[in-house]
């Protein structure tokens, strides 16, 4: 009994102990020496100056910013984790595709996506398979991925991209054809994007305003999304148009094997 008793007066007087808190600089210095500390570079885009954040994992973040401080700041509300200054220049191919959207390469760089689930991972990776000129349905991502119902869940991975311009999502569109926000400057930064790449977004716009889902070529019986390899070439020689994969498919059309618009179920 008194070893019990004892045992609890122990267990109580740790209890009213103060509560340690450790440094803010322990993560960053644990994270720095382990080689995951963040550090940045400030870059030209075509979109204006932007801020991009690396660690040993890969490219951390992608953003404007009013100033270094603003950045670093919001870095850390975002990740909960301080970011540097880089002392070394960024590499050529990172600087060149920030400064080229139309670049290739994209896929060979490393991310680092901590902190994202696998779905929002998958999301993304999938948008990076989307060729430059070209745009696809928030709806192809989630199919894409084995999730079709999660169209509205692939839009808000794709809204929180820690790493747009690189990621390419402004290369991803509304399900309705319409072009949409972005994140990296709101919808007239995503238009400028498509527009330097070649996806004629007021084209687009306008297919969308009229219902036009898909075009069709006559003579090899396939129909695509408006910008499959390329929109100026597709729309001269894809005449035929669809609202709908149904249509397209009730017509003897079937779907392009490149970009991969849905098969219609059957009623």
């Amino acid at each position: 009994m008194k070893s019990e008793r004892g045992n609890g007066a122990a267990i109580e007087s740790l209890r009213r102990l103060p509560v340690a808190t450790a440094p803010a600089t322990l993560l960053p210095a644990v994270l720095k020496r382990i080689g995951l500390g963040d550090a940045y570079w400030r870059l030209e885009s075509p979109v204006g100056p932007v801020f991009v954040a690396h660690s040993k994992a890969g490219i951390s973040m992608v953003t404007r910013a009013a100033s270094a401080p603003d950045f670093e700041r919001a870095f850390e509300r975002r990740f909960g984790r301080a970011v540097a200054p880089e002392k070394s220049p960024a590499p050529a191919k990172v600087r060149g595709l920030v400064r080229n959207v139309k670049g290739q390469g994209r896929g060979e760089l490393r991310y680092d996506l901590r902190g994202l689930s696998e779905f929002e991972r998958a999301v993304l990776l999938k948008a990076l398979e989307i060729p430059s000129g070209e745009v696809r349905p928030y709806s192809w991502i989630a199919r894409e991925i084995g999730h079709p119902g999660a169209v509205r869940a692939a839009g808000s991975a794709l809204a929180k991209n820690p790493v747009p311009l690189l990621i390419p999502c402004h290369r991803v569109v509304r399900s309705d054809g319409h072009i949409g926000n972005y994140s990296l400057g709101g919808a007239r930064n995503k238009r400028r994007l498509l527009e330097v790449e070649g996806t004629r977004p007021a084209l687009l716009e306008r297919l969308a305003a009229s219902g036009i889902r898909y075009l069709g070529n006559p003579e090899g019986k396939g129909f695509c999304y408006p910008t499959c390899g390329g929109i100026e070439d597709l729309v001269k020689t894809n005449t035929v148009r669809f609202r709908s994969e149904r249509e397209a498919m009730a017509a003897g059309y079937h779907p392009c094997r490149v970009c991969r618009p849905p098969v219609a179920r059957a009623s």
